[in-house]
């Protein structure tokens, strides 16, 4: 049994807490070594959080200006010289394309080390597909995520989440909210099938609890009809029905609906609410317009109409709750679609997943203070096509 073969079966037996206990028998069996600490993202996207249990304490690195956040922001494995001939390797852990953390191990020698690093970089993927399926079973991983408490608004709110990033050959997807630890009604989703890509962003009114158990309510409500098998605009009628249905127009909830065609580009859209679209083609950025319908939930019945548009290879698109377009600076001057075209322009070169982390940094320097007073929404999509 070669080494790679034998660690994915460690993997794959281990029970769900015993993962980073797992993974660093294996590799100091199987490749000699001598220390392994797993890091996962916290909740922020500000620091990798250790998780416990890997006989050593660890503290935490930043994800701003460590070697394990190089690996972590280029998603490349990252090799870090140390002394005596030593290095230490940083590979991310990722799970198709949602961004997990990141796996440091520690090697004797380095020209060993680096003839193995395509092998230790498909053990830290395995790991993160691992990872993904014990959070069912444990409450390990997700307790190493975050360095703060969460409220139960948020706990509620990131429980529904499918994930933060997601690739695929024709696009690649990544999104943030904020504030982290307290968020209240904002939320996003997505699913993709062979040929389609659905996504959500969502707008719930209300603080607290109240806000999240509306977009909780709201969001069920779509999947339940999207999983139906129902087109876009009926998908929008029946979550509106639902709403509406429990709080008779007292709270409701805006919505941005889009179904990609992946073979063909062409984008059917309803805007029910207040998350905008701005897209970045050919270096030129320009905000996408649709026809307003009105928020699911406002009024019994309402009847939706799904909207099309077109997008075509090297298209960037992004999105944005009323929590960044409408803040204000410290002299009352709202944040709009100038800042983020100038955001959107300046993180051009990221990756999609990091783009919504950079934009959000450029609104906290907007806003002139580190604690928003709603909610926070970026969504960006980089658009490949077939």
């Amino acid at each position: 049994m070669n080494s790679f073969v034998a660690a994915e079966r460690a993997l794959r037996r281990a029970a769900a807490h015993e993962l980073p206990d797992a993974v660093r028998r294996v590799l100091v069996e199987q490749y000699a070594a001598e220390s392994v600490e797993l890091y996962l993202a916290d909740y922020g996207l500000t620091v990798l959080q250790p998780v416990p249990g890997q006989g050593q304490d660890s503290a935490p690195l930043s994800m701003y200006n460590s070697p394990a956040g190089r690996a972590f922001g280029s998603q490349e494995p990252f090799v870090e010289s140390g002394r005596e001939g030593r290095v230490r390797v940083h590979l991310p852990v990722s799970a198709r394309g949602d961004r997990l953390g990141v796996l440091s191990v520690t090697l004797a020698d380095a020209d060993h080390a680096r003839a193995r690093l395509a092998e230790l970089a498909d053990i830290a993927e395995v790991l993160g597909h691992e990872v993904v399926v014990a959070e069912r079973d444990t409450d390990v991983y997700l307790r190493a995520r975050r360095k703060d408490r969460l409220t139960l608004a948020a706990e509620m709110q990131w429980h529904l989440l499918p994930g933060r990033s997601c690739t695929s050959p024709e696009y690649e997807l990544g999104a943030q909210l904020e504030p982290a630890y307290a968020i209240f009604g904002d939320n996003f989703d997505w699913s993709a099938t062979a040929d389609r890509l659905m996504l959500y962003v969502t707008n719930g009114m209300g603080e607290g609890i109240e806000a999240a158990l509306l977009t909780n309510l709201a969001v069920n409500a779509l999947r339940n009809a999207r999983r139906a098998g129902l087109p876009l605009a009926d998908q929008a009628a029946l979550a509106d029905q639902a709403v509406y249905a429990h709080y008779r127009g007292r709270s409701y909830l805006s919505v941005l609906m889009l179904d990609f065609d992946l073979t063909t580009g062409r984008v059917q859209v309803v805007d029910a609410g207040s998350p905008q679209l701005l897209r970045l083609r050919g270096g030129t950025v320009q905000r996408v317009d649709f026809e307003a319908q009105l928020p699911l939930g406002m009024f019994e019945e309402t009847d939706y109409v799904a909207q099309e548009f077109r997008v075509e290879p090297g298209d960037r698109l992004l999105f944005a709750s009323d929590g960044v377009y409408a803040v204000a600076s410290p002299g009352g001057e709202p944040y709009g679609d100038a800042a983020l075209a100038r955001a959107i322009t300046s993180s051009r070169l990221l990756p999609a997943a990091e783009v919504p982390r950079a934009v959000l940094r450029e609104l906290t320097g907007h806003r002139g203070r580190p604690d928003p007073d709603d909610d926070a929404l970026v969504m960006c999509v980089d658009w490949r096509g077939r």
